[in-house]
């Protein structure tokens, strides 16, 4: 089966699958409001009808939330699964949306035509890239050229929590030979990527307390302990003056990055003081030695993400707080164990603690990062398909976020992932005025028809 009439038919067929995308758009299906449960169910629903009219025998499971899609088509080739999601973020503060969220709409901008609407990149419009390379191979050759199994979440934007007790009580039915994700971005404009690694997350919220309520700090400034000045103490202990974290054997697990992989990563020049100069700073602040890429992509961070106690208000409160508060995430990479990091953690807090005070612990998740086997020959061909479709060569780069389902097929299903995706910096999710380059979009179901092609050599 030839992937040139299937590219001749995306091409043709473009302003349909535009179409196709607006319908999608206009289904508010937030996940984490209960408000829009119907909605969720929905979007489903609609996914479960387009997936039947490529032939694909799919339906819509139900599970303790919102229902999961899961579809079989083709019974030869390699055994492909792929993995999106249907759920968005709520709108707020939805007077900064120029239109209304939920109403699609295609724009001219400077940098060419975009989809705006909740959810245009993250993650209907990626997603439907997908369906529709699929449905153009259908159209030409009347099948699709390997065995496909789709996996459709409604809850990624809701922390997933049905997705591990279904991906355990059908594994049998997930598990192929290599699952798709379509939910990140390119390196840059012209070069495509696909993500080969990808940091873990673990958070922690800590509460440290002190006196039995708020004191007036002129009759007990000096006498009685202050517990932010303690949290500040534990804050400022995390890291030494090169930037590394001190927690003991923090860095077990950590790899060095392979030179081959640092070099390639040299070879996109990429623009670090453009990167830092364009959120207002020009000074890389983490490990030392290393480079910015490797800094975000591979290597472990401890940040504070928020810190709060005493009195906030206007004006002035000469107050010793009772109590302080900090948020603080954890980006592991390698074979980093976050449950073991969140114990060392909090004996670090522990030890720190003077007299008279005592630390109470919240958690906030914890997942292990991820790292595919590119030894794989079908990550070679898949990287060659899409440097065919793009004018820079594609690149095998790493992810500093966390997409723990992708840790989950590996984890449950012993699957390595291959995440393929089309977004933009500057695609605005989980903010105002959402979008996706519609040459994105264009390029992106042109990108599957031929990873879909080079998979089945």
């Amino acid at each position: 089966m030839s992937v040139k009439p299937v590219l001749d038919r995306i091409d043709h067929d473009l302003d349909q699958a535009i179409e196709r995308l607006k319908g999608l758009l206009r289904i508010p299906s937030i996940s984490t409001d209960p408000a829009y449960k119907e909605d969720c169910k929905d979007a489903a629903e609609w996914l479960v009808r387009e997936l039947r009219s490529l032939g694909v025998n799919a339906e819509s499971r139900p599970t303790s939330g919102h229902p999961m899609v899961v579809g079989h088509v083709g019974d030869s080739g390699p055994h492909l699964v792929f993995y999106g999601h249907y759920d968005v973020q709520p709108v707020d503060p939805l007077d900064l949306w120029k239109r209304p969220p939920f109403e699609p709409t295609v724009e001219d901008t400077v940098a060419g035509k975009v989809i705006r609407g909740r959810g245009a990149a993250d993650d209907k419009g990626q997603l439907m890239t997908f369906i529709e390379a699929c449905r153009a191979w259908k159209e030409v050759h009347g099948c699709l050229p390997a065995r496909i199994t789709f996996l459709l979440e409604g809850e990624e934007e809701s922390q997933s929590p049905s997705l591990i007790p279904f991906m355990k009580e059908n594994a049998a039915e997930l598990t192929g030979d290599i699952a798709l994700i379509c939910d990140t971005g390119m390196f840059d404009q012209n070069t495509p990527s696909i993500i080969t690694s990808l940091r873990g997350l673990l958070g922690e919220e800590v509460t440290i307390i002190g006196p039995d309520k708020d004191l007036h700090s002129g009759l007990y400034g000096g006498a009685a302990i202050n517990p932010i000045r303690v949290l500040s103490r534990i804050i400022s202990g995390l890291h030494d003056d090169t930037g590394r974290i001190t927690l003991p054997d923090f860095y077990r697990g950590v790899p060095e990055t392979d030179p081959a992989i640092l070099a390639q990563w040299d070879a996109l020049g990429f623009d670090e003081e453009a990167f830092l100069g364009d959120v207002g700073l020009s000074h890389p602040a983490g490990e030392q030695g290393r480079t910015t890429l490797e800094m975000t992509w591979a290597r472990p961070t401890c940040e504070v993400n928020g810190i709060w106690g005493g009195y906030t208000g206007d004006g002035f409160k000469t107050v010793l707080p009772s109590k302080a508060h900090t948020k603080i995430s954890f980006r592991l990479v390698g074979t980093q164990d976050p449950e073991k990091i969140r114990e060392t953690f909090r004996a670090y807090v522990q030890a720190m603690l003077p007299p008279d005070c005592r630390a109470e612990f919240k958690e906030h998740g914890a997942a292990p990062a991820s790292q595919m086997t590119i030894s794989d020959p079908a990550f070679e061909r898949a990287r060659q398909a899409l440097s065919e479709e793009w004018p820079n060569e594609a690149a095998f780069i790493g992810g500093g976020g966390s997409i723990p389902i992708a840790g989950y097929f590996k984890e449950i299903l012993n699957m390595d992932a291959m995440l393929i995706g089309f977004g933009h910096p500057d695609d605005m999710i989980h903010s105002p005025n959402e979008k996706y380059d519609l040459r994105s979009f264009h390029k992106g179901i042109r990108s599957w028809a031929r990873v879909l092609d080079a998979l089945n050599r």
